[in-house]
């Protein structure tokens, strides 16, 4: 067989593992920890996330068991039938959320939102990123 005629992944397992990958490392859970729970290598979870090994029903309920999310959560903002997004979403509707949840600054800012409980200073700390985003908007470099 022609190394160039292998199977591409599907652009929904590519999802679903990108999503796996995300609510992961939101909880600050390694591919090893995660592999150890589910009694495989990190290896399979590096295949998954990849979407290059598709996961199947049983091991995505116990994956989402484990990482605390409903099932759904990995299929949110899942490409259609024909590989494009979802109706409703931009190309790249989920990319650059999905890409920042999954920098540095991203977990640690999303590790350390989560932990605060009152539903008022949340609500502060989202009302001044917004003030800040906007001012870096209107002021040109």
């Amino acid at each position: 067989m022609n190394k160039n005629n292998k199977k591409k992944p599907n652009p929904i397992d590519i999802h679903v593992g990108s999503r796996i990958r995300l609510r992961r490392n939101m909880l600050g859970v390694s591919q090893e920890k995660l592999g150890d729970s589910l009694g495989i290598t990190f290896q399979q979870i590096q295949k998954y996330e990849k979407g290059t090994n598709r996961v199947g029903a049983s091991r995505l309920q116990a994956i989402a068991s484990i990482l605390n999310a409903p099932v759904s959560f990995f299929f949110e903002g899942a490409p259609g039938e024909d590989g494009l997004p979802a109706p409703g979403l931009q190309e790249d509707g989920t990319a650059y959320v999905a890409d920042f949840l999954n920098s540095s600054e991203g977990i640690q800012l999303n590790r350390a939102f989560v932990k605060i409980s009152d539903p008022k200073v949340r609500r502060k700390i989202l009302d001044l990123v917004k003030a800040l985003a906007a001012d870096a908007a209107a002021t040109p470099e």
